[in-house]
């Protein structure tokens, strides 16, 4: 998966909308869903660390299967603990792409959440850039 743009992240007013104080079930439907909680602000639940977010726009098919679908927004924090398992956007071969990270026995490499992408090992010249925390996807 490519990274097509990534934007800085501008905090202007607070984004706050209504929350239900229950979930919404993905089976049946429950008559519960007529009560709210305090409003929630989006900016302050999807960034934790301002100075080191940024939005970035993803591109392609192999990170479906980890719920990144092409087009999706992602929020990457660039100061979060980068660790096996984590899904990071890194720089390899000059480009940015996005996969999970995964480290055994001193190595790096990535892997995709999609069977028909093989893994890219890290070398010394690539980077992790950061750490997605949240995918924003669109569903047209």
């Amino acid at each position: 998966m490519q990274v097509t743009a990534i934007y800085p992240l501008h905090l202007g007013n607070p984004m706050v909308l209504p929350l239900a104080d229950s979930s919404v079930p993905a089976g049946f439907a429950s008559p519960a869903l007529d009560h709210a909680e305090p409003p929630l602000d989006l900016t302050s639940y999807l960034v934790r660390h301002p100075a080191a977010t940024h939005l970035v726009r993803a591109k392609g098919d192999s990170m479906e299967k980890a719920g990144i679908l092409d087009g999706a927004l992602l929020v990457v924090d660039r100061s979060a603990e980068v660790r096996d398992g984590r899904i990071v956007i890194a720089v390899v071969d000059g480009g940015f792409t996005v996969k999970h990270l995964a480290i055994s026995d001193g190595q790096a490499r990535l892997i995709a959440a999609n069977k028909r992408y093989k893994d890219i090992p890290l070398t010394g010249e690539d980077t992790v850039w950061g750490v997605v925390i949240h995918a924003i996807n669109s569903f047209k």
